[in-house]
């Protein structure tokens, strides 16, 4: 696949990672209640003249807590724009668009939060946090420079070695939902979705090595797009339904778009490593075939 196909590639999963994102700003609560929720944030509003109602909202009005998810809901659709217009040659942007991975950082430590602080939780958003850091330095040093292809890999890792640590459920327990989805779709019983979710689990840990090993990268990473995309759509998949306003599209699609880095960021690597039809080594240059 040609650099400028690579490129672009990037950038859907950067805008689709923000759009979704964005959804749920503007539609929904973004979860930084856990994040602002505490005494000594109220404690410094409240000297600005803000009492707790107008901080986390009456009931028939949103609090500061639901208009900031709004206002930032603002950054988030400059970023999604900013990851289909960013050029090499603009600094300010892709500064800008850097800006971007730490708004994706603070509201994954806010879910890391809200999930009592499970680290797979924070650990699984690595793809989404390093999406558009992917893409910016994808732009300035290249698409096979060795630093492009480190962030790809820790990104690939860190997000199927959060879903796998989930699905397992060794340390941390696997999420209810994890069971929900995977009976309804494949109409299972719940001893059948446990075994199923432990052999998804090793194979999540499977990818983790898999990718550096020379001969089951490629195929690893295969699976790994595959898996993130089904994945992806399990969201969608489990909660639509006919008989919902707009079959419930505004409840789950934005769940889907999110996770687009999932299986992009797999897909890129797996289209950068291409081997060539006339040698036995891959289309990277000496300087990153080692990786």
């Amino acid at each position: 696949m040609s650099v400028a196909r690579l490129i672009l590639l990037l950038r859907i999963g950067s805008f689709l990672c923000f759009a979704g994102w964005t959804w749920v700003h503007f539609y929904w609560q973004a979860p930084y209640g856990k994040l602002l929720w505490n005494g000594s944030v109220f404690s410094l509003v409240e000297k600005l003249g803000m009492g707790w109602d107008e901080f986390v909202g009456s009931g028939e009005n949103d609090g500061f807590i639901q208009q900031l998810s709004r206002w930032i809901g603002w950054p988030y659709i400059a970023c999604a724009i900013l990851s289909l217009t960013v050029r090499k040659s603009s600094r300010w942007q892709m500064l800008a668009l850097l800006g971007g991975c730490g708004l994706l950082v603070i509201l994954s430590f806010a879910k890391f939060l809200a999930a009592n602080q499970q680290l797979p939780m924070f650990v699984e958003h690595g793809g989404q946090m390093l999406m558009p850091a992917i893409l910016v330095t994808a732009l300035a040093k290249g698409v096979r420079h060795r630093t492009t292809v480190i962030l790809t890999i820790v990104a690939i890792i860190t997000t199927f070695a959060g879903h796998g640590a989930y699905a397992l459920g060794i340390y941390w327990s696997t999420p209810a939902h994890f069971y929900g989805m995977t009976r309804v779709i494949l109409g299972i019983d719940q001893n059948s979705a446990k075994i199923f979710l432990l052999i998804v689990g090793i194979l999540d840990f499977v990818i983790c090595v898999g990718i550096f090993l020379p001969w089951t990268r490629r195929a690893c990473l295969l699976y790994a797009a595959i898996w993130g995309f089904l994945t992806a759509l399990a969201r969608p998949v489990a909660g639509m339904a006919m008989d919902l306003n707009f079959f419930g599209a505004g409840q789950y699609l934005h769940e889907s778009i999110l996770r687009a880095p999932h299986f992009i960021i797999p897909l890129f690597l797996f289209f950068l490593w291409k081997k060539s039809p006339n040698s036995d080594q891959t289309s990277l240059p000496p300087e990153t075939r080692t990786i």
